[in-house]
């Protein structure tokens, strides 16, 4: 009773509803102007996005283009600081050093001078205990009777190796008198006489004369005290002098060589900065146009994708609505639906069954599920133990995939991201890798290309050197070989002008002494070609200041082309010495580019093949990990609608009502 009602209710719900053709019309014309519209809003979504990536990309190139030509700036200032901090550092060791030698010079000279005082000071002692003794010796020799063990007491105290040879003689002389006399009045007991008559002019004129030199050579020491003294100090003064302003100089110096490392620091760390940022940047750019294209691609092939699906709808649309398929639909349709009720009731004899059997088949149908359709089959077919066995089985089955695929979804979400980093690292690590070789590559290839340029630059500047130098000593040797020769022609034309002078003159005045007539046979006398001479004479006078002339111009234009020359030779020495310099600096660059270049490129290797792996054990990991069109969420919410379904069945079966 309750399956007729439910075919009832079918069959008055079909009657009531538009027919399938009018469906099917309805649900296309619904799909093509979704198509249309979903193809417009992408239309429109591509136009922002692609202006995003051209505005980006324009914007990316002109930051690289300006760090890159950052970067050439500040690597040219690096050299340069390296090449100050170089040169002031070998100025600072040799000021040093000058410094060293200035203070060793100072302290050696003071001790000198120390010396020389300590010796004058001694020396002038001397003298003047020498000069006192004797200006003492003298007053007492003076008086008519003197005490002479008293004089030679005060003799005795004057330096004798101050006391020339012939005075000391005297000395030695008097002294030895002196003690004589004494001691012949001790042997005859005379009394004792402290004076008589005295016979010493002799001595006192000698020891006046000995205390003059002593003075006079006083004098002088302390003449040559002050000479040395002043010496010394303008020595010492100019040492000084020397050491401050080295000091100074050293001192600047050092400022300078610490201005220019810090300089030179901070523009290597501005490199630094400017390298990373560019590389980011042409990363991030080189991401961009990779991303860029992919979705440009992809918008062509949806563009094309959802033109042709369109283009199929309409096609559709407009052969379902012709007459041939839409007419024979409403004509024949309806007996289909009355065939089909004969055949639901020839079923009745198993309602349970066949309740069992729709239920299952309407939600395989929903959800699109083979195992519901084929076990629909099979209920409607079956004995009725073994179909609820068999659901049972199902279910149980159904219960264990669930299980394995949840552990498996586990193991590949690990494998799969860790598989994922491996791939991004190695990827972008290769990616950098290629970046960067192609940057050394290019630096190698501009530093190889300048290198020729310069070796061929300083090759041409030692041609033309060589060549100026033998033009040079051509133009010389021609040009001293025409100062020679007009040196020597004017000598020659002097000699000449002046035999034609002399001669002239001669002749003249021997002509003009003659008295007598001269034969008939001559109209006059003959003066020689004193005519003809003046202008002979006139010419040689041209030529002589033309060859002076000469000899002045060829001067001033060897001593203009050697001073062009040698301003010549000392720019392209100048010229030379930079390229060199130049040269070995590219050189070093280049060499320890293409060992960089060598390490980046087994580097690149070694990551490629780690990446190839990473990338076969993907392939591996996607049959069994990668979803195929269905996701894992939705393969567990259909499972689990079809272990739904098996129950409720299972509950049909077993007399329960459908809820």
């Amino acid at each position: 009773m309750r399956v007729a009602c439910f075919l009832a209710g079918v069959v008055a719900a079909s009657a009531a509803e538009v027919t399938p053709v009018q469906k099917v019309i309805q649900l296309m014309n619904g799909m093509l102007e979704k198509g249309k519209k979903e193809k417009h809003e992408e239309q429109v979504q591509f136009a922002a996005y692609k202006q995003f990536c051209d505005d980006t990309s324009v914007e990316k190139a002109r930051a690289i283009k300006e760090a890159s030509e950052q970067i050439e700036s500040l690597e040219a200032l690096i050299g340069k600081c390296e090449a100050t901090i170089e040169k002031r550092t070998k100025e600072i060791a040799q000021l040093d050093e000058d410094i060293s030698v200035y203070e060793g010079d100072l302290k050696a000279t003071t001790a000198v001078r120390k010396m020389e005082h300590n010796d004058y000071q001694a020396t002038h002692k001397d003298y003047t205990e020498s000069v006192d003794a004797l200006t003492a010796a003298i007053a007492i020799i003076k008086k008519k009777a003197y005490d002479r063990k008293q004089a030679a007491s005060m003799l005795l105290q004057v330096k004798q190796d101050l006391v020339p040879a012939h005075a000391r003689r005297v000395l030695d002389a008097f002294l030895a008198t002196t003690e004589t006399a004494e001691d012949v009045g001790l042997d005859v007991s005379a009394p004792e006489a402290n004076a008589y008559e005295s016979h010493s002019g002799g001595i006192i004129d000698m020891l006046e004369k000995l205390k003059d030199k002593f003075e006079d050579e006083r004098s002088e020491l302390e003449k040559e005290e002050s000479n040395a003294k002043h010496a010394h100090e303008m020595l010492s003064q100019d040492l000084t002098n020397s050491i401050s302003t080295s000091k100074e100089d050293r001192h600047d110096k050092a400022q300078e060589k610490a201005k220019t490392a810090q300089r030179e620091a901070d523009a290597k760390g501005d490199l630094q900065d400017t390298v990373s940022s560019r590389d980011s940047d042409q990363e991030y750019l080189d991401d961009l146009n990779a991303e860029c294209k992919s979705k440009s691609d992809d918008f062509e092939a949806r563009q094309t994708l959802r033109a042709q699906e369109i283009e199929a709808i309409e096609k559709a649309i407009e052969i379902i609505s012709s007459g041939a398929v839409s007419g024979a639909a409403d004509k024949h349709l309806p007996s289909l639906a009355q065939v089909s009720l004969i055949q639901l009731r020839s079923k009745a004899t198993a309602p349970v069954q066949a309740k069992v059997a729709m239920y299952l088949q309407e939600r395989a149908k929903m959800l699109n599920s083979r195992v519901l359709s084929a076990l629909a089959v099979r209920v409607s077919d079956d004995p009725f133990k073994q179909v609820k066995k068999m659901i049972k089985d199902l279910i149980v089955r159904l219960l264990e995939e669930a299980n394995e695929e949840a552990e498996q979804k586990g193991w590949c979400d690990t494998e799969l991201s860790t598989n994922e980093q491996t791939r991004k690292e190695k990827t972008e690590a290769v990616e950098g890798l290629h970046a960067e070789i192609d940057e050394t590559e290019a630096s190698i290839a501009k530093l190889t290309k300048e290198l020729g340029e310069l070796s061929t630059q300083i090759q041409e500047l030692d041609a033309a050197v060589a060549k100026a130098t033998t033009l040079r000593n051509d133009e010389k040797a021609k040009n001293e070989e025409t100062i020679k020769d007009s040196k020597e022609a004017q000598v020659a034309v002097e000699q000449a002008l002046q035999v034609l002078k002399d001669f002239y003159a001669k002749a003249g005045e021997a002509t003009a002494l003659v008295q007598q007539e001269p034969p008939e046979i001559f109209d006059k006398p003959y003066q020689g070609m004193g005519g003809e001479s003046g202008g002979v004479i006139g010419m040689l006078e041209v030529i002589q200041s033309d060859f002076a002339r000469l000899e002045t111009e060829t001067k001033a234009a060897e001593s203009q082309a050697q001073a062009v020359y040698d301003k010549f030779t000392e720019d392209s020495s100048v010229d030379k010495a930079a390229k060199q310099k130049d040269v070995e600096y590219k050189s070093n660059k280049k060499e320890s580019e293409s060992e960089e270049l060598l390490e980046m490129k087994a580097d690149l290797e070694s990551t490629q093949k780690e990446l190839d792996a990473a990338l076969r054990y993907y392939e591996k990991l996607k049959p069994s990990c990668v979803d195929a069109g269905v996701s894992y969420e939705e393969r567990v919410a259909r499972r689990k609608e079809e272990i739904e379904s098996l129950q409720e069945a299972l509950r049909i079966l077993n007399g329960e009502d459908i809820a």
